[in-house]
């Protein structure tokens, strides 16, 4: 009696030569453990440098198209915009930090699953917390580092920044003052004509003052003058202004003033980024914010509520954002692991961008609905990240049920 026998292929695995080293080694446990975490690390920053360059040129060229909207045309001298540009950098790296943890971990660790070195290390019968555990003290460091930077390098850039680009102004005032153009800040509006050296042609001023009382101002020729007082950006000195005032209690009478020559002071805090309160929240450490806070609680009379949810909005952003690393690094790993088992580090890519995309929108949306509507500061900034907790936490559940 005859029997044929069929040669049965097993499947065969792509493993790296440096994953059949640490696998060799792990006979050893203690030894093994440790030389295995080693090299996910390793790839975990090998993957991460790459992602944060790529953002952090993303978010570079990002702010260099910004100055040379507003800077570079207008023919600022070199050296100052460069200056400019380096004052941005930690808005940049603090920026770039979150959203290169999450694509970075999302490559990396599926590299690992397409290539079956994830399979083998189960197979070792080590578990998923081999893997977890360097992805959460990597994203805890990077989530650290980034605070320092938002915390204490960004008030100082935004500062430096602020007094140099008053300076700019100063010196070249077409860099705020630009022909033929419509300059709008929370209560003034300017219709500017053309502008030559320090001379304006044509000047229309529109202005409504806390009680809603409008003016408006003409001047045929106007001379801008750099002022001593550091407070005034810029004095106007209208030759033949012609000025109308209207009542907002009186709508049937209107005042009108013309007159041969005046002087008008143009405030620092009519162009700039500025609290009602004269201070800038992104000028100020998360102590100080603390601090300020606390101060605005105990004068409710002085301070609106919309005014004190800006500033808790900022506070709360200092830690929310960099932080966004450490919830990135959770979501990343099951992630990766569920849908990275073909072509794992190109879907990587497309989810990490895909999750920063949508992450980014939900913060300029929480930003822009907490001063304009007055949403608590403290969900318009963590809600993003509870969010992407929630889910990380829920994914790495269905994987540990496999």
């Amino acid at each position: 009696m005859k029997m044929n026998l069929k040669k049965i292929k097993l499947p065969q695995f792509k493993i790296s030569d440096k994953l059949k080293l640490k696998i060799s080694q792990i006979h050893f446990p203690g030894q093994g453990k440790h030389i295995l975490l080693k090299y996910i690390i390793k790839e975990l920053v090998l993957y991460f440098t790459m992602s944060f360059l790529f953002f952090f040129l993303v978010f570079f060229f990002n702010q260099i198209l910004l100055m040379a909207e507003e800077v570079l045309k207008k023919r600022v001298p070199i050296i100052q915009v460069l200056k400019l540009i380096s004052f941005s950098l930690p808005f940049i790296i603090a920026q770039s930090a979150p959203f290169a943890t999450l694509v970075g971990f999302l490559m990396c660790i599926g590299r690992l699953m397409s290539d079956n070195e994830i399979l083998i290390i189960r197979a070792s019968g080590l578990s998923f917390r081999i893997i977890l555990i360097p992805v959460l003290i990597l994203g805890l460091l990077i989530s650290i580092v980034s605070f320092i930077v938002n915390d204490y390098l960004l008030p100082l850039g935004t500062i430096s920044y602020n007094n140099l680009y008053r300076e700019i102004i100063m010196s070249n005032p077409s860099v705020e003052l630009e022909s033929n153009s419509i300059k709008r800040t929370k209560d003034l509006t300017f219709i500017i004509g053309n502008v030559t050296d320090k001379i304006v042609s044509d000047l229309l001023f529109f202005d409504t003052d806390s009680e809603g009382n409008q003016r408006i101002i003409f001047s045929g020729e106007t001379k801008i003058i750099s002022p001593e007082d550091k407070s005034i950006l810029m004095q106007l000195k209208m030759k033949n202004p012609f000025l109308i005032l209207m009542d907002n209690k009186n709508k049937t009478s209107i005042d009108y003033i013309q007159s041969e020559d005046a002087l008008m002071n143009v405030f620092s805090s009519s162009v700039f980024s500025k609290s009602t309160a004269g201070v800038n929240p992104r000028e100020m450490t998360s102590y100080d914010l603390k601090q300020k806070i606390d101060n605005m609680k105990k004068q409710p009379q002085k301070f609106s509520p919309s005014q004190l949810n800006i500033f808790k909005q900022e506070f709360h952003k200092k830690f929310s954002l960099p932080f966004g690393s450490l919830f990135f690094s959770f979501l990343a790993m099951p992630l990766a692991i569920i849908f990275g088992k073909i072509n794992g580090q190109t879907i990587g890519l497309i989810i990490g961008i895909l999750l920063s995309v949508i992450y980014w929108a939900m913060m300029i949306l929480g930003q822009t609905f907490g001063i304009r509507n007055g949403l608590n500061g403290f969900w318009t900034m963590w809600l993003p990240n509870i969010l992407v907790g929630v889910a990380a936490l829920l994914f790495y559940l269905r994987l540990r049920k496999k």
